[in-house]
């Protein structure tokens, strides 16, 4: 069953619409939701750009297409083939009503007038039995535009964050080494400076002296 949708901007995560959830679905997504946006942060240029994440009950599919993330929140027993049906009709009605625009809006929900779209393709792909009730011409044309997915990356929720945590803390780990690493240099440097006085120190100390002799036995 379809959960939930929402649009982003893949280059800096800015909400571009979304579907109009009841209480009980946003209270029961929460979680999934706050995912969701950290997967929108974390998506970059070398992404799949398609991708199912099992989470709990629950799977997240995304699309990244023309600089925009689609993602569908679904129960776990839905069928993929569905889940990026839908996603693949969102994109192509995006495109052509909102394409242009993408890059130049700076305010998020942008596009809400999308939700109209969403809730009517929603309905349709509400359950595999709405998906199937469509008519058969619908879904073999559907079937023919969509992608083979058993190619479409499968990942978990759970190994996605601790990837992402241990990326995190790799890049802390690095600064930290840097720093330190900074550190040692600017103290082999002092230590270089202290041996090198010590050890001409001696030899400048005679060198001043025979100056000033020879100065004051001179004048």
């Amino acid at each position: 069953m379809v959960k939930s949708t929402m649009v982003v901007r893949a280059s800096d995560a800015l909400p571009l619409a979304a579907s109009v959830d009841d209480e009980q679905t946003e209270q029961a997504l929460s979680e999934h939701k706050q995912q969701a946006k950290l997967i929108f942060r974390r998506i970059g240029p070398n992404s799949e750009p398609r991708c199912s994440i099992e989470s709990g009950p629950y799977t997240l599919h995304y699309l990244i297409a023309d600089n925009v993330i689609y993602l569908v929140i679904t129960d776990k027993s839905y069928p993929r083939k569905l889940a990026f049906s839908y996603l693949d009709e969102l994109s192509k009605e995006f495109q052509l009503s909102y394409g242009a625009k993408v890059d130049t809006v700076r305010k998020p929900y942008a596009f809400v007038g999308f939700d109209t779209f969403m809730s009517k393709t929603t309905r349709l792909y509400q359950d595999t039995r709405t998906a199937s009730a469509a008519g058969a011409s619908h879904l073999d044309k559907l079937n023919d535009e969509l992608q083979d997915v058993t190619r479409i990356m499968t990942k978990n929720m759970e190994e996605l964050l601790w990837r992402g945590d241990s990326l995190d803390r790799m890049s802390h780990l690095s600064t930290s080494l840097r720093s330190e690493s900074e550190k040692y240099r600017r103290a082999a440097r002092n230590i270089n400076f202290q041996a090198m006085l010590r050890q001409y120190a001696p030899i400048g100390g005679v060198v001043l002296l025979l100056i000033i002799f020879i100065w004051w036995r001179f004048l």
